[in-house]
C-alpha cells in the first residue's frame, strides 16, 4: 500500500490545494504545517504555471501572483524539502506536462522521489498519454493520480483499473472554482470506479463550504478543496495561516462527525 493510500485509512480523507508561492513561499510552508495540523491528512501542492487550464478564475490569479513573485521549481523542491522535517502527511504536487517536461521529466519526479512528494497530478494529460510519465514514476515510487470527470463515461473503468493512490473524481464539468450546488450523479462514477479498483476516491472541483465536503466524502472516500482556500489567502497574505488552520479543522470536523 502506497503513502498515498494510507492518507485514507483513518475515516474520510481530507485533502487542501494550496499553490505554492502566493503569496509567498514561507507563507505557503506555514499554510501546510497550519492546514496539516488541523487534520489535512494529504496536501496537493501546486507548482505555478502560466497557462493553468484546469483552474478557475481564483486559483489563475493565484498562478499569476506566485510567478510574479518569483517562485521556481527549484525552490517548491527546496521548500518541501524543509517542510518534510516536521510534517509527514502524503503530499502530491498538481501540475502541467510543459512544467514537468521544461525541467526534464526524470529529474522532475527522481527529485520528488528524493524529497518526499509521493503523487503526481498532471490534468492536461489525457489517460491515453499518461505512458510519457508513467514509467518515471513507477522508476522512482511516485504515484501518477489519474482524474475522472464527468466525461469521462465509458474510460471509467480502465481509468480506475489502472490508478495509482487515489482516484481524482472531478465533481463537475468546466474549471476548478466554488459552486453553490454540484448536480453530477457523482455516486454512479464513484460506484463505477469501485467496481474496478480497490483505491479510495476522493472528489474534488467545487466544494467550499462544511455540508458540501460532508456531502462528497459520503459518496466517496474523501473531499477536495481548492478555491476556497486560496480565496483566504489572497485575502489574508501573509495573515492567512491562522485562517487556512480554522477553515481545515472546521472542514474536517464535518467529515467526521457522524
Amino acid at each position: 500500500m502506497s503513502k498515498i493510500q494510507e492518507a485514507f485509512n483513518h475515516g474520510k480523507a481530507f485533502i487542501p490545494f494550496i499553490t505554492c508561492g502566493d503569496p509567498n513561499l514561507e507563507t505557503t510552508a506555514a499554510v501546510v504545517r497550519a492546514a496539516v495540523a488541523n487534520g489535512a491528512d494529504l496536501v496537493e501542492l501546486g507548482i505555478p504555471f502560466s497557462d493553468p487550464t484546469a483552474e478557475g478564475v481564483v486559483i489563475q490569479e493565484a498562478n499569476i501572483r506566485a510567478l510574479k513573485a518569483g517562485v521556481t521549481t527549484d525552490k517548491i523542491f527546496d521548500m518541501v524539502k524543509n517542510l518534510r522535517g516536521d510534517v509527514k502527511v502524503p503530499f502530491v504536487f498538481m501540475t502541467y506536462a510543459n512544467v514537468v517536461f521544461s525541467y526534464g521529466a526524470e529529474k522532475f519526479i527522481s527529485t520528488c522521489a528524493e524529497i518526499g512528494v509521493d503523487g503526481l497530478i498532471l490534468p492536461d494529460v489525457p489517460f491515453e498519454e499518461k505512458e510519457e510519465f508513467l514509467s518515471t514514476c513507477k522508476k522512482y515510487g511516485v504515484d501518477l493520480i489519474s482524474m475522472i470527470a464527468p466525461t469521462s463515461e465509458d474510460r471509467i473503468a480502465a481509468i480506475a483499473r489502472e490508478a495509482e493512490g487515489f482516484v481524482y473524481i472531478v465533481s463537475s464539468l468546466g474549471v476548478t472554482g466554488v459552486r453553490s450546488e454540484i448536480k453530477t450523479d457523482l455516486t454512479s462514477i464513484v460506484a463505477a470506479v469501485r467496481a474496478n479498483t480497490k483505491i479510495p476516491c476522493a472528489i474534488g472541483f467545487g466544494i467550499s463550504t462544511p455540508a458540501q465536503a460532508k456531502k462528497m466524502a459520503s459518496i466517496s472516500d474523501g473531499a477536495i478543496i481548492g478555491s476556497a482556500i486560496i480565496k483566504l489567502l489572497a485575502k489574508y497574505g501573509e495573515s492567512a495561516p491562522k485562517f487556512v488552520g480554522e477553515y481545515v479543522r472546521e472542514i474536517k470536523n464535518a467529515l467526521t462527525e457522524g
